[in-house]
């Protein structure tokens, strides 16, 4: 059984809504734009495909996509905007779910490999996507570079949003490398606040390179953002690329 938190059928029905800036032809274009052309004319698959934000539009740029998604109420959501002909998505959890044919691309973006709480569930995803991708084929992955420089002794706790409508902040587990994203959500103009939180287990891009390696991947890229800016070290997060040997 996996760790991964298992979303609700309340929070995927909101999850578009709160997820529109991110959906927005400016922020989406350039990963659309990343992912279509390591592609290359083959098959998709995406890890934890939740509502489609990022495999719906890909797939009307042409690329054939499959999904795994763990949460069948979000995947409800999705196929109200594609039928299972058009974009075919498999219940189950990424790090074992296994799907037919093969793929030169398999990605897994916006931090959602922070939700195997465990590192060997991540490792298992790493060699979930190798297993998956024809010799050459890519796997792409989103994360977050841990805030921990942010941290002066003594504090366990960074804000990442302080707006009007929400005030978002990671609390840390040093020690078992987890972290806890807290959320205060008003809803409406005049509303209460909502209250959620989450679970990950954060992962440096060498132990992700480590990972890799165990599964016989070999890193080809890692860039800052999906218009490809040099990663170093002020990047709050990275998009790497490690390729199925030939």
């Amino acid at each position: 059984m996996t760790s991964s938190e298992l979303w609700s059928r309340e929070t995927a029905d909101r999850y578009d809504a709160e997820e529109a800036a991110n959906s927005s032809p400016a922020v989406l274009g350039p990963a659309l734009d990343f992912l279509a052309g390591l592609a290359g004319g083959g098959r998709a698959l995406e890890f934890a495909i939740g509502t489609g934000r990022v495999g719906v539009p890909l797939r009307e740029r042409g690329v054939p996509v499959t999904g795994i998604e763990l949460s069948e109420p979000m995947a409800a959501v999705l196929r109200r905007k594609a039928d299972k002909e058009t974009l075919p998505v498999v219940i189950g959890d990424m790090a074992t779910t296994v799907v037919p044919g093969d793929f030169t691309l398999v990605y897994l973006v916006y931090n959602t490999i922070s939700n195997l709480l465990t590192q060997d569930e991540q490792v298992t995803c790493f060699e979930n996507a190798a297993r998956h991708l024809v010799p050459g084929g890519r796997f792409v992955v989103e994360l977050g570079v841990p805030p921990l420089r942010f941290l002066p002794p003594g504090q366990v706790a960074v804000p990442f949003d302080v707006s009007e409508r929400h005030l978002g902040f990671d609390t840390f587990d040093l020690v078992e490398q987890v972290l806890i994203s807290h959320h205060f959500t008003r809803d409406g103009d005049d509303g209460p606040y909502r209250r959620a939180n989450s679970r990950h287990r954060y992962a440096w891009p060498a132990e992700l390179d480590l990972m890799a390696r165990i599964a016989g991947l070999e890193l080809e890229s890692r860039v800052a953002d999906w218009d490809g800016a040099p990663f170093g070290q002020d990047a709050d997060k990275h998009i790497s690329v490690w390729r199925k040997p030939l």
